[in-house]
């Protein structure tokens, strides 16, 4: 089997979850005597560009006749059974769906986010749950500037998402849509996406456990801690994390992470003795810092599609407190791999926080739930079946 891989990486050195994603997959299946053929564009151009060029760029989500071109280019020459599409905003737009209908390639697209609906992506307006625009009523994108704050931009990806609608681009042109949590799914279908097209693949990751390395000296730990590691920003629920441990000064808490936020929370961590704010930390590292944390901690205020970090802190055997939405609702069992409180609850998270750090057995006894639960659902190997089983499946 030969699949045709393409993808919008976000930006160099990108440390985002579909960008992980698909470099784990594709790495997954050369592994596996896969033949993989590798089509990506980056966002750097894009995120270096003034306001007029942004502008111009984003126009071009339209239709991009390069891409197209290049992926008809790519079909002709590779002749690859299947085409799996993970991120396509902004650079590559939906042509290169058309270019693999036309030349008779099958076509699978991972939904990592809420974009089929939301065009932001996050369904946040205002740091709050929107899921407006699953209607297709989407200029009222222009009212609230939820394009990138900027009203002007957030017309045109309107008048973007309002033209593919019209020409059922998403729905016509992919087989099949791989959905990453429950939530994500009910969104889908009540927006209107066939029921036959829509399956359900969990992310994967290799097991942290035994890929964690043990020299920390240059970090200076507390003996017992919390953990909180990924994005520095909003819909990370960075601001709910900070209002919880506000009360919690008998808890020390470790984060590791960059991001939007990043300066505006390390300002706030050097006036609290409890906050160890580590930065970026090396993947390998921050593994092995996070194995020997009593719980991890994921506030997000957003649905999540199927956070690497969740499934991380269970492959470590650590439990999570996080929030009761989107996939964390699915993957986290009250009282049995972690504790969930409700959305930007700083007072109930606080709760939970203090439940763990005062009961370690209960604590333990979750980490070996959270340890059983990932190898029953997100190992490399099943992730592997299944991708396989989805391929043929539509091939077919």
């Amino acid at each position: 089997m030969k699949v045709l891989v393409v993808h919008n990486l976000h930006r160099s050195g990108s440390a985002s979850g579909d960008d992980q994603v698909f470099k784990n997959e594709t790495r997954l299946l050369e592994d596996n005597g896969i033949s993989v053929v590798r089509y990506t564009v980056i966002n750097d151009k894009f995120d270096q560009a003034g306001i007029l060029g942004k502008i111009s760029m984003t126009g071009g989500m339209l239709w991009s006749f390069k891409n197209y071109k290049k992926i008809a280019e790519i079909i002709k020459k590779e002749k690859p059974d299947i085409m799996h599409v993970h991120t396509f905003f902004p650079l590559l737009s939906p042509s290169i769906l058309y270019a693999a209908k036309k030349n008779g390639v099958k076509v699978v697209a991972t939904l990592h986010d809420t974009r089929f609906i939301c065009p932001c992506a996050t369904s946040l307006r205002d740091n709050k749950i929107c899921n407006l625009c699953g209607d297709g009523k989407y200029f009222r994108m222009a009212r609230y500037g939820c394009f990138k704050g900027s009203r002007l931009m957030s017309v045109i990806v309107a008048f973007i998402f309002k033209y593919h609608r019209f020409r059922r681009s998403f729905y016509k042109n992919i087989d099949k849509y791989i959905c990453l949590n429950d939530q994500q799914i009910k969104l889908l279908k009540k927006t209107g996406y066939s029921e036959g097209k829509i399956v359900k693949k969990y992310n994967f990751v290799a097991d942290g456990a035994a890929q964690s390395s043990r020299d920390l000296k240059e970090y200076s730990l507390p003996p017992r801690f919390a953990v909180f590691y990924g994005r520095i920003g909003e819909e990370k629920g960075i601001r709910v994390l900070q209002e919880a441990w506000e009360n919690l000064p008998d808890i020390p808490l470790v984060v590791m992470g960059g991001g939007p936020l990043e300066k505006e929370f390390s300002d706030w961590a050097k006036n609290r003795k409890n906050i160890y704010y580590l930065g970026y930390v090396p993947h390998e590292k921050c593994m092995a810092i996070a194995q020997k944390a009593e719980f991890a901690l994921m506030p997000s205020i957003w649905y999540e599609g199927c956070s690497m970090v969740a499934i991380e802190t269970e492959s470590l055997g650590i439990p999570l407190i996080a929030t009761d939405i989107g996939f964390l609702r699915e993957a986290v069992r009250e009282g049995y791999n972690g504790l969930k409180f409700p959305l930007g609850d700083a007072e109930k998270l606080q709760e939970a926080a203090k439940k763990l750090w005062q009961n370690q057995d209960a604590a333990r006894l979750m980490g070996k739930h959270a340890r059983e639960d990932y190898e029953e659902k997100y190992r490399p190997e099943d992730n592997l079946r299944q991708l396989l089983e989805i391929y043929q499946e539509v091939i077919n």
